[in-house]
């Protein structure tokens, strides 16, 4: 799909996510019809979700986390879209350096790095080894609430 610039200029307007059609034509001098067959578009081919984003630091009991991994073969790309489907993982990508793939993961009470590891990771063959990267504070990060 061709992202041009009054797609782009839509996707800006939506981040916050209660902008309406109109408001948005208006101010992008085209038609709310226009605005809103294009934000179809973009949501029926995946290039666009519009969701509700959550600071994970506010949740009691949450916890983001970011999980480096290795793999023994070279199928990262099967590899990283199976590892996407794991519970709790909001995001798994192929990457370049010392990690194959890098995966956000939000856990909260009662599922955590010990039942994240034993029930969902161990699951998945290929696997080398994985490094656990707690965050702590962060900024900017807002995630779908996905439990």
């Amino acid at each position: 799909m061709k992202i041009d610039e009054i797609n782009i200029e839509i996707i800006r307007e939506l981040k916050h996510g209660k902008q309406s059609f109109k408001k948005i034509a208006d101010k992008l001098s085209i038609t709310e019809n226009t605005v809103r067959t294009r934000v179809n578009k973009l949501t029926e081919n995946g290039v666009l979700d519009i969701c509700g984003l959550i600071d994970p630091s506010a949740l009691p009991g949450h916890r983001v986390v970011m999980i480096g991994i290795k793999l023994s073969e070279m199928n990262i790309v099967e590899k990283g879209e199976e590892i996407s489907r794991l519970r709790g993982v909001i995001s798994a990508s192929v990457v370049t350096g010392r990690y194959d793939i890098m995966a956000i993961v939000l856990f909260k009470e009662g599922f955590g790095l010990l039942e994240f590891y034993t029930d969902e990771i161990s699951n998945i063959d290929g696997i080398n080894y994985v490094e656990t990267f707690v965050i702590y504070k962060s900024y900017n990060l807002k995630v779908p609430y996905i439990h």
